[in-house]
């Protein structure tokens, strides 16, 4: 059947038999749920009663990702994930990437492609979703017949699927000093760049290439085939220095403009710089699944606080703008999550919402923007970070050097904050010790404090507030005694002498 090539029914079997797995966790995106029960039937069928299947839906997070937290819950051996996957390194659990077959028009695709070969001078580097990886064989030699009918240019190189399976006990893992997590998030062929002797190694959303040394992305052309998704977005924003053209699927129609992606390169950089004025950042943990997620986390604490801010680490699974408007008091969030499922459109929040690259640019002191965008934070973690305030350290210096801020439109100095602040927040009455310290400023500017973003961490925003909760604490702990209502109905209680008098009908 057409639909068991699709989700490669055989090839799976195999894969669960060659490993030993006796329970395999399915996990399907909401678009494929109409086909799970199929897929789950065939494959109890060819399995047998010794392996138990599950299906799982409905993820934490996002779809592209593996749900390790959901697949622990039945204790399983191995997932094997249908759909649009992102591909990124697991921590814990291995897991096998079904990523479909989707259709493609050949011979139009071919057409496009040597028309825009033909229209330029560099060298073309296919790109393409994975759903279509299954159609590049037909593709070389559709576009091979194309290119010798009008003896154009033939300089073409193609992105090949890097793997389709990962396992993180077979990778060469390095120890998470912060966490003590094991994960591969050093591993070769999980980062964007690598050298490799006369060639540079690229890796991005689990396709791979590889280019001369001499040679940068610039210097090629990208046609991308496929939709305009999140892994197109993933490589637009990039590579913004390369010419990109997509290949519309659905409507066999090559596109070249592709301006509101890179537009959205102007967005993030106001919000780096507004950024740089925060003095409360909200860390939103977005996925618990992606190796070297606590290790990013950790480090954007330490840069947080490295910059005299205040962080506070949010867990609340997908964030909403309703979920983030709890949390006035942070005037930025870092959202930690795949590259495929970063917020690159944050309107509509209160609060801007930032990627770990940019809280890199914007929390480190003197780093320009160069034009260089990041996604993925795997490339992040083997970044040097500034030293941080420790008991056995040095005291951080109170006041930093001037820099001219782009939003309030004049020189502003960061305050850091001073080494007993460090101590105080290792303590247990931490929260308890600020909000007293907060609540005796008497000559505390509430307004100042809410609107002027002049709080230093949310225990003074808090005490600013007009309303602050219930409080549990009364003048007279006695109750007092009860008091008898009234009886009867609204439309005349017994107590009421008197009735008013009703209205004549004429």
């Amino acid at each position: 059947m057409e639909w068991e090539s699709s989700y490669e029914i055989s090839g799976t079997v195999d894969f669960i038999r060659s490993r030993y797995y006796t329970k395999v966790v399915l996990q399907f995106p909401d678009e494929l749920l109409k086909d799970s029960a199929s897929v789950c039937k065939a494959l109890r069928r060819e399995l047998g009663r010794s392996v138990r299947v599950y299906v799982m839906a409905d993820t934490a997070y996002n779809s592209c990702c593996i749900d390790e937290v959901g697949a622990s819950y039945v204790g399983a051996e191995c997932v094997v994930h249908y759909g649009h996957a992102c591909m990124s390194p697991t921590s814990n659990l291995p897991a096998l990437f079904v990523f479909g077959k989707a259709p493609l028009d050949i011979s139009a695709c071919a057409e496009a492609l040597g028309e825009f070969l033909s229209s330029t001078e560099k060298t073309t580097l296919v790109l393409y979703g994975l759903e279509y990886a299954h159609a590049l064989q037909k593709l070389k030699g559709a576009l091979a017949e194309v290119i010798r009918s009008s003896n154009g240019n033939s300089t073409v190189h193609y992105a090949e699927v890097a793997c389709s399976f990962i396992d993180p006990s077979e990778d060469n893992n390095s120890k998470n000093e912060v966490s003590g997590l094991e994960d591969n998030s050093n591993d070769p062929k999980y980062h964007f760049c690598k050298r490799e002797g006369l060639s540079c190694k690229y890796c991005l959303g689990g396709l791979s290439w590889s280019i001369p040394a001499d040679k940068n992305m610039e210097d090629y052309s990208i046609f991308w085939i496929g939709n305009d998704n999140s892994a197109f977005a993933n490589v637009v924003l990039t590579f913004n220095n390369c010419e990109i053209v997509r290949y519309d699927v659905a409507e066999n129609k090559m596109v070249k403009d592709v301006s509101h992606l890179k537009r959205i390169l102007k967005r993030r950089y106001f919000l780096v710089e507004k950024a740089k004025d925060a003095s409360i950042v909200g860390i939103l943990v977005g996925t618990l699944g992606v190796a070297g997620y606590l290790h990013i986390i950790q480090q954007m604490k330490e840069l947080i606080e490295g910059a005299g801010k205040k962080s506070y680490t949010l867990v609340m699974g997908r964030p909403t703008s309703h979920k983030l408007a709890n949390f006035p008091e942070c005037e930025v969030f870092v959202y930690v999550s795949c590259a495929q499922t970063a917020l690159l459109d944050s309107k509509d929040f209160l609060a801007p919402v930032i990627t770990p690259f940019e809280a890199l640019l914007a929390f480190t002191k003197g780093r320009q923007w160069t034009g260089e965008y990041l996604l993925d934070f795997q490339d992040l973690i083997s970044s040097r970070q500034p030293a941080v305030v420790t008991k056995q350290g040095k005291e951080l210096e109170e006041h930093g050097e001037a820099r001219f801020s782009f939003i309030k439109g004049g020189y502003v100095e960061d305050i850091t904050a001073p080494r007993e602040n460090v101590e105080v927040d290792e303590s247990s009455l931490a929260l308890v010790q600020a909000t007293e310290k907060a609540l005796i400023l008497k000559s505390q500017d509430t307004d100042a404090v809410l609107y002027k973003g002049s709080a230093k961490s949310g225990s003074e925003y808090f005490a600013a507030r007009s309303f602050q909760g219930l409080n549990p604490d009364y003048e007279n702990p006695l109750p007092q005694s009860y008091v008898v209502g009234r009886k009867g109905r609204a439309a005349g209680y017994k107590d009421e002498t008197e009735k008013p008098e009703s209205d004549s009908v004429i």
